[in-house]
């Protein structure tokens, strides 16, 4: 059952919300009034409905309870009656989701980083195969995509390629894909026909802006030289590459895909903002969920999360024991969603099994 107390605080505050609106409040405020009205707004007018039908339920019981009332009367309210409560319960199940806490960082764009693990050039080629799978995603979400930097394979792939990814819920989507994901196939090199496992690394940060992570400069060591191709030869004449390290935590971030220094820092700074965010949000989620029980997986980039078995035309994703015989299609990106949906629905029972138990 839905907490009354809760729904009337929730009602109250969004009533207060639009009285403050009408009293003609600074800009600034009013920015941060219409936002939080406008994110209320969903979950309260499902509330109404949800009271509207429980008020016309009140109405149905007297008639039925009313010896006065004709039997085709009665008849027709039954129905009606019978019909509300089986509705109910779907309102009360989609008012409990709206009213859980929100991740800040959903909305937000992504910066996406595909590592090759353990498996030295196979490694290499199924990063190159992850990464061109949220690529295409990315398309059919209809989704930018924009390489910051890579680092191509000795045979092809990726030994890392770093992106980022902008659009309508970009992170909400992918923050789930975070960890290690492992393949079992026959390489092409391979004579012998024998199955190898490799892996890589995918690690999902949310884009962070200027407001969210404040960097000092003078927290910075920036470092410049001449960027390098394949076997270490020059690739061009000038000291265009940067090495920014953010000295009190330790990060280092390397940018020499362009040619323009100011470009390259830019982008560094990007990467570094990006993953000192998501250092920050990774802290409170960790204080967080240290009385959860049954997550969704820690999202860390060293937790095997999914194995993808090209023999058996399988992916397996470990945290919540789903598998697919849909190989292609995954990492084709047309039905990634299916794993992606299947996430954020174990996310929000435990969230909600959180609520109930009253820790969230």
């Amino acid at each position: 059952m839905l907490d009354s107390a809760m729904i009337n605080k929730v009602t109250a505050h969004f009533a207060a919300l639009e009285e403050e609106m009408a009293s003609g409040p600074e800009p600034e405020r009013y920015v941060v009034l219409s936002k939080e009205y406008s994110d209320l707004g969903d979950v309260v007018a499902v509330i109404r409905r949800y009271q509207a039908m429980q008020s016309e339920a009140v109405d149905l019981e007297e008639i039925l309870g009313d010896p006065d009332s004709g039997a085709d009367m009665r008849e027709m309210a039954q129905e009606e009656f019978d019909d509300l409560n089986a509705r109910l319960p779907e309102l009360e199940q989609q008012i409990r989701l709206l009213l859980l806490p929100k991740d800040a960082a959903d909305e937000k764009n992504a910066i996406l980083e595909v590592r090759a693990g353990t498996g030295g050039q196979e490694a290499a080629l199924f990063a190159g195969d992850l990464f061109r799978m949220y690529q295409r995603y990315a398309d059919i979400k209809g989704w930018k995509l924009e390489i910051i930097s890579v680092s191509e394979g000795d045979v092809g792939g990726y030994k890392e390629i770093i992106a980022n990814i902008s659009g309508k819920g970009v992170f909400a989507r992918l923050k789930y894909e975070s960890g290690v994901h492992r393949v079992q196939r026959v390489p092409e090199t391979e004579s012998g026909g024998r199955i190898h496992t490799s892996a890589a690394t995918v690690a999902v940060l949310p884009e962070a802006e200027e407001v969210d992570i404040e960097i000092e400069e003078k927290d910075l060591r920036v470092d410049v030289f001449r960027a390098s191709g394949p076997g270490g030869q020059s690739v061009n004449t000038t000291d265009s590459a940067v090495r920014i390290t953010h000295i009190p935590s330790g990060l280092v971030v390397s940018q020499q895909d362009e040619k323009s220094q100011h470009k390259n820092r830019a982008k560094a700074m990007k990467v570094l903002r990006a993953r000192l965010y998501e250092r920050e949000r990774r802290k409170l989620a960790d204080e967080r969920a240290a009385a959860r029980k049954g997550q969704v997986g820690s999202g860390d980039r060293y937790e095997r999360i999914r194995t993808y078995n090209f023999p058996q035309g399988r992916v397996s994703d470990h945290r919540i024991n789903l598998t697919l015989y849909k190989l292609e299609a995954i990492l084709a990106g047309e039905a990634l969603d299916e794993i992606v949906d299947a996430l954020v629905i174990e996310d929000q029972a435990a969230q909600l099994a959180d609520l109930d138990a009253g820790i969230a």
